[in-house]
């Protein structure tokens, strides 16, 4: 599976052709069909290559996903396409004209910097890392703008190279690791390392403690369809100290104003979901300032207001009931309102969504569509019911 070469042949690449978009059920037939006129380890490879790459689609496209190759870690670890791109273009704003990416994985990164005209060296250590990332620059056409290296990145010298980018390994054996000293390589040397450049970006884990930010750092926290996908650590650029929120698709970028807590207030006629990079960033007190709203509890990034103000950092409710938490309570307004598709949402609660909502809706009672919060508002366990607002 880890050794690419045999899948570049002519013979590979017809195999690959020949099992694109083969579904699982399929595969048995499939292989048996083809282990007549080839290699039984080709074959199985190829098929193991084309569940890889149907998996990859959904972070790289399906146009690039088809032509690319992948490891099994690639694609559980590689950067969605739009994200790199993402930075890539923060790093051609920045004046980046070539970067050294450590850690590079499969190339995701590496290709989207080369995609803005960014000149660069990919290494990793990982021998079959290291081969797709080639193999990739190859099948893109961008093999002149990324050299990989098979290497320690410690031991690399980017002093030639405008930035360096790392990516550190953050699973392990036994899974992910939460502790950014436990990185390989840690944190602190990836820190070091961009100190040392005259541009940097570490991307790290969305959940990083805000105190573990080196003072020389801005950091940004971005999502992809309301999915918080990652944090980025940037240095040496204008901003040192700096905290935003990005959000993909746009991009719609929210700076830190450096704002206090809301104050809690009681719930008004709207409730504001924010989006999780601007929870991760804290930066909900920035997001209530424009709505002109205040906390449902001193410890729920929920934010209520008396208005309805459009704005991409927040998904709005309109609210039409607050009631204590109780099943019962909650059982017997679905019925009296007739609700067949129920969404549950929590925040500060204990209670399962799936659970309750087994409970309290086991079959539909007419066609009408809720929301339920659960929550705390004012420290007490609370249920907030409404639906998306429109304007």
């Amino acid at each position: 599976m880890n050794d690419l070469a045999p899948l570049r042949t002519p013979e590979g690449r017809a195999l690959l052709d020949a099992v694109r978009g083969t579904a699982p059920a399929d595969e048995l037939a499939v292989a048996t069909r083809l282990r007549r006129e080839h290699p039984a380890d080709l074959v199985s490879a190829a098929l193991g290559q084309a569940r890889l790459r149907q998996r990859a689609a959904v972070k790289f496209g399906a146009r690039d996903a088809e032509r690319m190759f992948f490891t099994p870690n690639g694609v559980e670890q590689s950067t969605r396409a739009s994200v790199a791109g993402h930075r890539a273009e923060r790093m051609k704003a920045l004046g980046v004209t070539s970067v050294a990416d450590l850690c590079c994985g499969i190339g995701g990164d590496a290709i989207a910097l080369a995609r803005a005209g960014i000149r660069v060296l990919a290494v990793d250590r990982d021998p079959a890392a290291a081969e797709a990332a080639r193999a990739n620059a190859e099948a893109l056409g961008l093999s002149e703008l990324i050299e990989v290296r098979e290497a320690d990145v410690t031991e690399v010298d980017t002093g030639g190279y405008d930035a360096v980018f790392v990516d550190p390994a953050r699973r392990g054996g036994r899974g992910r690791i939460f502790d950014p000293e436990a990185y390989s390589p840690p944190l602190s040397w990836a820190v070091a390392a961009a100190l040392a450049a005259p541009r940097a970006a570490l991307k790290i884990a969305p959940g990083v403690p805000h105190e573990a930010i080196p003072a020389e750092a801005e950091a940004e926290w971005i999502s992809d369809g309301g999915d918080v996908k990652e944090a980025v650590l940037w240095f040496g650029t204008a901003e040192p100290g700096a905290v935003r929120a990005t959000l993909l698709p746009g991009p719609r970028t929210l700076l830190g104003a450096g704002l206090p807590d809301p104050d809690v207030r009681p719930v008004g006629r709207y409730l504001y979901e924010p989006d999780g990079a601007v929870i991760r960033a804290h930066l909900v007190a920035d997001v209530a300032r424009e709505l002109d709203g205040g906390l449902v509890d001193e410890t729920i990034a929920y934010v209520t207001a008396d208005e309805l103000r459009p704005t991409p950092y927040a998904t709005a409710y309109e609210i039409t009931d607050q009631l204590p938490f109780g099943v019962k309570k909650l059982k017997a307004l679905l019925r009296e309102r007739e609700v067949g598709v129920l969404t549950v949402k929590k925040r500060g609660s204990a209670v399962e969504p799936e659970e309750l909502r087994k409970k309290v809706l086991p079959k539909p009672q007419g066609s009408a569509a809720v929301t339920v919060f659960l929550t705390r508002v004012a420290g007490a366990p609370t249920m907030l019911i409404g639906r998306p607002a429109t304007a």
